[in-house]
């Protein structure tokens, strides 16, 4: 049986093309048309019947004829009508796979063609644009002498590099804020690091006189004797993050224990089971929930003296005992004038019984932002409903203090009806927690004018707030920070971290509700400008004193150094008169000159060394006798602080 012509032709060897036809391009279309025309052109020649092909890489279908990788030469087109391809003797399935896996060859060299004349066009297009760069900025140098090949070439991969590195930073940091930063470092100076964080002045004008004994807070505090720290925690002022600096982030003999998923902590003293911090995340709440200024200073001595266990909290009725009992002490105590239970009578409440100190410190914020924040921690569902406000031994009445909501939360409460409640305890809540209650009745409004009761009550929160070991504010993290180390005598871990985004700065409100807040909590107001300036004139008190003591170091330093040479050069010269004693007659002709130079030195030197150490020792008998100078102005720092501060009014 004789084979078609295609068979036979598919199975011969590829025919090399006529002589005299031209070679073939790197365009298969461009090849087929000139093929075409030559075979045109010549005489006899049955090539212009014949179906031209179709380009590589392009197909008609299942049955279309296989591509070759060289041109064929023109036949019949007889013989081409007639005969099949030869893949079309095999069965459908095999045929349509053949042509599947042609179809993705050819896609394939067609995206690699591509791919690689493209990546070549980009090179030659940069290859004549970094000539014209060179041309420019090296034309002067290749008068002088040409580059070889290598220059040229490092040079290429210099800029290269630089390209690559300019590519990086820009996909790491597509801002500007990087190469600010890079430039800030490479040109400005190394910042303070507690510089204000709100971005003001750092010197400012004082608006209140303060006294020596109120701008130095120096606490002795000692973690193993009696000593222990209480912390008012006031509503969103930042009083949670502050309480775990407390127990997680300072440098301890013996830190606290915190156990994973426990709020409190195990803070006891170095070798005894008692503990030296009174807070939220130490004791828990064993005074009630948010305890203020009132409930704290009557329940604290009380369960210190009562040989309590802090980390225990005590039953409900517990508390109200211990209050109870508090409140008739203070009642049948002798002194029941009005000047006993002042807040000015401080020192005789921070002590209790058994000789305990109590350091009382707390956190302050701005009235308008911490308002919003409890704003909107209420509608999440906050109450504070367990809290006792006791006060003069008893909680208040319903009629003393009713409520603003009926159901069991406030959740969802617009700002406005938030605002029009009249018995929101949202409503200066820092001079409320922070005055003593029992000057005015506590919660009684009956006992006296509303004027008159406000008045009492700043006053009392001033006082108090004045007479604390220490206070610090929201708005200053890093001065806090600071602040309390040198108050305690205690560092911590790592540093504050000043979060300016909150809750309350995502609240838009406009200038007539901000009007409205500030109105609301006017006892706020003016008690956070008076402990923002006595703040802001620790702050600067205590670092101008830290720079005197620095510059006081540095000079004893300076003269310990020369007299230290001194020494060394008076005994060198003195070896060297022992060893040549004839040499030194005939050139010094009066050696009694450079003894008596020697002696004056010498005295000078031992008058300096004197001098020092007088003043260590009167330094030490003024730290030993800081209580009894509080009242005096005995310090150069102090008087040079003060004659600042007048001058700056």
């Amino acid at each position: 049986m004789a084979l078609p012509a295609c068979a036979v032709r598919a199975f011969e060897p590829p025919r090399q093309p006529e002589r005299g036809a031209p070679a073939r391009t790197t365009c298969p279309r461009r090849h087929s048309r000139v093929e075409a025309e030559l075979a045109a052109s010549r005489p006899g020649s049955v090539a212009a019947s014949v179906r031209a092909d179709p380009p590589r890489g392009v197909s008609h279908g299942f049955h279309s004829r296989p591509l070759l990788d060289k041109p064929r030469k023109a036949s019949s087109s007889l013989a081409g009508a007639a005969c099949a391809p030869l893949f079309a003797l095999l069965s459908r399935g095999r045929r349509r796979r053949m042509h599947v896996l042609r179809r993705r060859w050819d896609l394939g060299s067609l995206c690699r063609v591509l791919l690689t004349r493209g990546l070549a066009a980009l090179g030659h297009s940069l290859k004549h644009v970094l000539g014209a760069i060179f041309s420019k900025i090296f034309g002067p140098l290749a008068s002088v002498g040409n580059m070889d090949e290598k220059s040229n070439k490092l040079l290429l991969a210099l800029v290269m590099l630089f390209l690559f590195a300019v590519i990086v930073l820009q996909y790491v940091c597509p801002g500007t804020e990087c190469q600010l930063l890079r430039l800030q470092a490479f040109s400005s100076p190394v910042r303070d690091p507690y510089r204000s964080e709100d971005e003001s002045s750092a010197r400012f004008v004082p608006r209140y006189n303060f006294t020596r004994g109120d701008l130095l807070r120096k606490v002795d505090f000692d973690i193993k004797g009696d000593d222990l720290i209480v912390f008012l925690h006031i509503q969103k002022t930042g009083g949670t993050t502050f309480g775990r600096h407390l127990v997680r982030n300072i440098q301890l003999e013996q830190p606290c224990e915190c156990r994973v998923g426990q709020k409190k902590c195990t803070c006891h003293r170095p070798g005894k089971r008692e503990t030296w911090l009174f807070s939220r995340f130490s004791t828990g709440w064993s005074c009630g929930l948010h305890a203020d200024w009132t409930e704290l200073t009557s329940c604290v001595p009380s369960v210190v003296d009562g040989k309590r266990d802090a980390r225990l909290r005590p039953s409900r009725w517990r508390i109200f005992q211990i209050l109870d009992a508090a409140s008739k002490d203070k009642r049948g105590s002798p002194n029941t004038n009005a000047g006993a239970n002042s807040p000015s009578s401080t020192k005789t409440r921070n002590t209790s019984k058994s000789g305990k100190n109590f350091h009382y410190i707390t956190i302050l914020r701005d009235p308008v932002s911490r308002y919003l924040s409890e704003w909107r921690h209420v509608q999440r569902g906050a109450t504070w409903k367990a809290s006792l406000h006791v006060c003069d031994g008893r909680p208040p009445t319903s009629e003393e203090l009713p409520s603003c909501y009926t159901g069991d939360d406030w959740s969802g409460c617009p700002l406005k009806e938030f605002m029009d409640c009249p018995y929101n305890l949202a409503n200066n809540r820092q001079v409320r927690m922070l005055s003593d209650l029992t000057l005015v009745g506590c919660y009684n409004l009956s006992v006296m004018p509303e004027k008159q009761r406000n008045k009492v009550l700043l006053e009392s929160a001033k006082s108090n707030l004045k007479h604390m070991a220490f206070f610090g504010l929201t708005e200053f993290q890093r001065k806090t920070q600071y602040l309390f180390e040198k108050t305690f005598n205690m560092n911590f871990i790592s540093p504050f971290t000043q979060y300016n985004t909150t809750r309350a700065s995502s609240v838009e409100i406009n200038e007539e509700i901000q009007k409205r807040i500030e109105g609301l909590n006017f006892l706020d107001m003016e008690l956070y400008s008076y402990a923002k300036d006595l703040f802001l004139q620790r702050y600067q008190f205590m670092r101008q004193k830290e720079h005197q003591e620095a510059r006081r170091k540095r000079q004893e330093q300076r003269k310990f150094l020369k007299g230290r040479l001194l020494q060394t050069h008076f005994q060198s010269q003195g070896q060297g008169q022992s060893q040549n004693p004839n040499q030194n007659q005939s050139q010094n002709p009066n050696p009694n000159a450079n003894q008596n130079l020697t002696q004056n030195l010498t005295q000078n030197l031992m008058q300096n060394l004197t001098q020092s150490s007088r003043q260590k020792e009167n330094q030490e008998s003024l730290k030993q006798n800081s209580g009894k100078e509080q009242n005096g102005n005995t310090s150069n720092g102090t008087n040079d602080y003060i004659g600042s501060v007048e001058k700056w009014r």
